[in-house]
C-alpha cells in the first residue's frame, strides 16, 4: 500500500482496525445497535440523521423533548465530521439502517467510542414519540 497517501494509509489502518474487533462476541452482545425508546432514555445523547438532504426536508425530526438532533447527510459525513461530538453518545438514524451502518463503521474508525446504530426506521421511531408516550416523557 505504498502508493496511497499517509492519511488515506492510516485511515484504512483505523477502518481495518475496527472492522477485526467485530467479532461474534461484538455482535452476539449487540453493542452496537439500540432501539429508539432504549436511546431516548440514556442520558448525554445526540441523534445523528444522516438522511439525503431531500428525507431531511421531507420528513422533519426535531425531537425537541428528546435530544439533540443533527442532520448531516451520509455524504457530507466526512467534510462535516467536527460538528459530532466525540463526548456524547451518537445514535445513527436512517430510513433502513444501511447508511446508519456505514456511519457507524466510519464513525468508529475516527475513534468515535459511543455509537450507535438505531435500529428499525421510521415505524418504531414514531411510535416513540406518539402522544401518550411523549406525554408521559415530558410528565417525569
Amino acid at each position: 500500500m505504498a502508493f496511497l497517501p499517509k492519511a488515506k494509509f492510516r485511515y484504512m489502518n483505523e477502518l481495518e482496525q475496527v472492522i477485526s474487533d467485530m467479532d461474534f462476541r461484538y455482535f452476539g452482545n449487540g453493542e452496537h445497535k439500540v432501539e429508539i425508546e432504549q436511546f431516548f432514555a440514556a442520558e448525554n445523547i445526540v441523534f445523528l440523521d444522516v438522511r439525503a438532504k431531500e428525507e431531511q426536508e421531507t420528513v422533519k425530526l426535531s425531537l425537541s423533548h428528546h435530544c439533540p438532533v443533527i442532520e448531516i447527510p451520509t455524504n457530507e459525513i466526512p467534510k462535516r465530521i467536527n460538528e459530532i461530538p466525540k463526548d456524547k453518545t451518537i445514535g445513527v438514524f436512517c430510513s433502513a439502517g444501511v447508511r446508519a451502518t456505514i456511519i457507524f463503521v466510519y464513525l468508529k474508525s475516527k475513534g468515535y467510542k459511543d455509537v450507535k446504530i438505531i435500529l428499525g426506521g421510521y415505524p418504531p421511531l414514531m411510535a416513540a414519540v406518539m402522544p401518550g408516550k411523549l406525554y408521559k416523557k415530558l410528565n417525569k
